[in-house]
């Protein structure tokens, strides 16, 4: 197995951003999530992976390549034989025992953060740097940024709406104001009712959604047709009076990737109706 004995950590954020030197860029990768594999792929370098994490599954070159595993369990024979010389890990996802242990058998690794949607474009030029693509990265960072500044200066000046965004039901998950589907939000113009919450990814109590009367509600496509059905026991809510309840397309909203441009465009043409809806019943 080719070992390689140093360790390149770089952390793509906003406000810090660090990339270890490396003698060379990476050749042979594997990506331990999803969202990483894609970022690998949109900057032109989807060539150097050798191995990608379960869910892997777009662009659809990725579906060719062996699987290793997950962002908690991983394949330790399978990723001998592939014989990496760079490992990337998803700082938000995959559990710091798990980089400990990739680390301590010697493998590079290098950690990426992808909590906002700045970081999404940093990760892209910490990938360029990597990989030896900084032209690819450097373009499509940059036309990552346009895009959002683009939705930013079409609706972040419409008239306010209190978003509530459902990840799951049962337990009932929200996110809170650090996570980036809450800058899509509002750069769509909303408020998310739970965006002062510590945690980037809270429970909540329904007591809590009803007292807050969200006046939209989101989740994905993945929570099916009768996601909100429940919430129609609380028909004093804005959501439930205005009609106001909508579906994001999974995989966009979900990973934090380039792809965020059209689950952002997809919201905020929903926030757009929502506010069309809210005023109609007002005038009822």
């Amino acid at each position: 197995m080719a070992v390689v004995l140093m360790t390149a950590i770089v952390t793509a954020c906003s406000e810090q951003k660090k990339t270890a030197s490396i003698p060379e860029s990476a050749q042979r990768i594997v990506s331990l999530a999803p969202n990483l594999t894609e970022l690998v792929f949109a900057i032109g370098a989807g060539e150097r992976l050798v191995g990608v994490s379960a869910w892997s599954d777009y662009p659809r070159e990725v579906l060719e390549l062996p699987v290793v595993g997950d962002a908690f369990t991983v394949d330790q024979e399978q990723l001998m034989l592939l014989e990496p010389d760079l490992l990337l890990v998803w700082e938000s996802g995959t559990p710091a025992h798990t980089v400990d242990e990739l680390r301590a058998v010697g493998y590079n690794v290098a950690t990426i953060r992808t909590r906002g949607l700045d970081d999404i474009a940093t990760a892209m030029l910490a990938l360029g740097e990597l990989t030896g693509h900084r032209d690819g990265a450097a373009k499509a960072a940059l036309d990552f940024r346009l895009q959002i500044q683009s939705l930013r200066d079409r609706y972040q000046q419409e008239p306010a709406i209190r978003v509530f965004y459902q990840v799951s039901s049962r337990p009932l998950y929200t996110v809170n104001g650090e996570h980036f589907v809450s800058e899509l939000i509002s750069i769509c113009g909303g408020n998310n009712i739970f965006g002062d919450l510590n945690a980037l990814a809270p429970t909540v109590d329904v007591e809590a959604v009803v007292d807050r009367d969200p006046e939209v509600m989101l989740a994905s496509t993945d929570a099916g047709d009768d996601a909100f059905i429940e919430w129609e026991r609380w028909p004093a809510i804005g959501a439930i009076r205005y009609g106001n309840q909508f579906l994001l397309p999974a995989d966009e909203i979900g990973r934090a990737t380039g792809r965020l441009i059209n689950a952002g465009q997809a919201m905020c043409i929903a926030l757009q109706q929502a506010r069309i809806n809210r005023d109609q019943a007002s005038v009822e």
